[in-house]
């Protein structure tokens, strides 16, 4: 699998190499619960502005959010797999972070948060968000020190 970052934010200095590593290893944790093939993982790292027209068009909410994610099927005849594009709200993470575990965890978080989703995941449901937050955390304290160091 390949992961794709594409910082369009310029509100925070992130370090994307360290995010980068963190989007290959997260990469691997999916292809592994999935046990299936895929190409590419493409996430954009965006702001409040960025991310709230995504909202509106896709989920018809006119406000920003943390993540959203997409994934798409095998195209057939290719040797591709799966692909998903994840859409990662920065100025959410260094806003929210400080009342959770600090920015580098928010901004982790997100980023396991928009790979689980693309396993199949779901959160519309207390149990199934409980669930998803349980797997994430997992992943994080596995990830260790790639987890942060994300925002400078």
């Amino acid at each position: 699998m390949t992961t794709t970052l594409l910082n369009q934010q310029q509100n925070h200095t992130l370090r994307l190499s360290q995010l980068q590593k963190l989007a290959d290893w997260l990469g691997q944790k999916l292809e592994a619960r999935m046990d299936e093939a895929w190409g590419e993982v493409c996430i954009v790292l965006t702001d409040d502005a960025g991310i709230t027209p995504a909202n509106l068009e896709y989920f018809g909410k006119e406000r920003p959010t943390d993540v959203i994610s997409f994934r798409y099927d095998p195209v057939p005849g290719e040797d591709e797999g799966f692909s998903g594009d994840l859409i990662i709200n920065v100025d959410r993470a260094v806003q929210v972070g400080p009342e959770q575990n600090g920015a580098d965890y928010e901004l982790a978080l997100y980023m396991a948060h928009g790979f689980d989703h693309l396993s199949g995941a779901e959160d519309d449901t207390p149990e199934k968000k409980q669930a998803m937050l349980a797997t994430e955390t997992a992943w994080l304290e596995e990830a260790g020190e790639m987890a942060t160091g994300l925002v400078a």
